[in-house]
């Protein structure tokens, strides 16, 4: 198994602060809607990766400071990666690491995307969605219809690819509880981005 230094892991420092236009109130199943409080969404995802090892990985040392973790196969685009739990103090800013870097088509602030993605609690990695429990097919959606740090996390990013998110409160839902997500979460996707439109 390759490691997430050798594979192309980019750290990209993303501006907060993205706006978006989405009314859709908040739901615990679907992307993170944008509005005064964003949800979550389900993703599909694309299968052109490496073959999962039969014995499961310890996991990988973060990339960037305050980026988890991933356990299991995390280059596997046909498997869910598995996220840690974060360091003592989450990131304040928006964070995204390549795990692997597509080579399709880019996503803009404007693109409709499909995806694949697992979000999970900053703190102890608890899973509050993932579209691959829901089965292989992709999940599409907008990206100004997703809460500002879900957006900027996969605007740039290749078909084909997968990436590791961290998102602050302020880029998230904030203060409110969402669902399974209690108020002011840091929270982290792994997203695989399947297509853009």
């Amino acid at each position: 198994m390759l490691s997430r230094t050798t594979i192309a892991a980019t750290v990209l420092a993303l501006t907060a602060g993205c706006g978006s236009s989405g009314t859709a109130p908040p739901a615990a199943s679907s992307p993170p809607a944008a509005s005064s409080a964003p949800a979550a969404s389900s993703a599909p995802a694309a299968s052109s990766a490496p073959a999962a090892s039969s014995a499961p990985a310890a996991p990988s040392a973060p990339v960037a400071a305050g980026v988890p973790a991933l356990s299991g196969n995390p280059t596997d685009l046909n498997t869910e990666a598995v996220i840690s739990a974060g360091g003592a103090t989450p990131p304040t800013a928006l964070a995204a690491v390549d795990i692997v870097a597509g080579t399709g088509a880019k996503a803009t602030a404007a693109s409709t995307v499909d995806v694949r993605y697992t979000g999970a609690l900053y703190t102890d990695g608890t899973v509050f969605d993932s579209s691959w429990k829901r089965g292989n097919a992709p999940v599409t959606f907008p990206l100004n219809r997703v809460v500002p740090g879900f957006a900027k996390g996969i605007e740039g990013m290749q078909v084909g690819g997968r990436r590791e998110i961290v998102i602050p409160p302020a880029l998230g839902y904030g203060a409110q509880t969402n669902g399974p997500i209690p108020g002011g979460s840091t929270l982290v996707f792994v997203v695989d981005l399947v297509g853009v439109r």
